[in-house]
């Protein structure tokens, strides 16, 4: 079954998919929360892979846009890591409301993956474990660097706008100026529950040395470095859904 459900932050009105089984009475289950990457959506071929494989296995997902994507209000110039942490701490106080819902967990990808760690790591008491495919955690280091995506500029000296490439829209300095400043892997490593990360060796987007430094960083974490895999594990997707969900399944149930 599915719901669209909107939730509110900050005058914003974030949009996502709520997916789950047939609801016994009385009965709680499992659920996880999906979180897209940059100049991504909540219905690309991965999320809802992934929301499908979880929904037989009768666990709930909830996949939800960010600001600035996809139905999501906002505009893409404004969307920063730090606010996307806001979206993502709104949807997680929306979940935990839900009656008939236990253990919830957190699944990023890309962007998506950092910010799921990060807010794995503020709010450690209320997830059970995470999944992070392809974090891209080297947004920072780009940012430190002055690049995204081909793009150059001087770090020192943001300008007010960078166009991005990949979709032709602008992104306001705040951007990059706040990703220079990420405790990434200092607010992550606070989460001490377990931990999967998934990332592929032909990665040209992010460079699996990001989920090599996470791995370092947990107190309890599994890595998996898929032969063949690009970014979005297009080579093969189920490789990649079954080892997420099978390590959900075996911490949920």
């Amino acid at each position: 079954m599915q719901k669209i459900v909107n939730i509110k932050r900050a005058g914003l009105n974030l949009v996502g998919t709520l997916e789950y089984p047939f609801l016994e009475e009385n009965k709680k289950y499992p659920l996880v929360i999906i979180m897209h990457g940059f100049i991504s959506n909540r219905n690309r071929k991965l999320q809802l892979a992934l929301a499908e494989k979880l929904l037989e296995n009768n666990i709930v997902s909830l996949r939800f846009d960010f600001n600035g994507h996809g139905d999501s209000d906002g505009l893409f110039e404004d969307m920063t890591v730090p606010n996307e942490l806001e979206d993502a701490g709104e949807v997680l106080r929306y979940v935990k409301k839900l009656d008939f819902v236990k253990n919830i967990s957190l699944l990023g990808h890309s962007q998506g993956g950092v910010v799921a760690g990060m807010t794995a790591g503020y709010y450690p008491d209320d997830i059970t474990c995470l999944v992070q495919m392809a974090p891209a955690a080297t947004l920072k280091d780009d940012a430190l660097k002055g690049t995204i995506m081909g793009t150059i500029y001087d770090p020192k000296h943001i300008p007010e706008y960078i166009t991005i490439t990949s979709n032709n829209k602008p992104l306001r300095s705040q951007y990059f100026s706040t990703a220079q400043h990420l405790p990434i892997y200092e607010v992550s490593s606070q989460y001490k529950g377990p931990v999967c990360l998934i990332h592929g060796t032909s990665d040209k987007v992010v460079d699996p040395f990001a989920s090599k430094r996470y791995y370092g960083s947990y107190a309890n974490s599994a890595l998996h470095l898929l032969e063949k895999q690009d970014h979005g594990f297009e080579y093969n997707l189920d490789e990649a859904v079954d080892l997420a969900v099978n390590f959900i399944i075996s911490k949920v149930n």
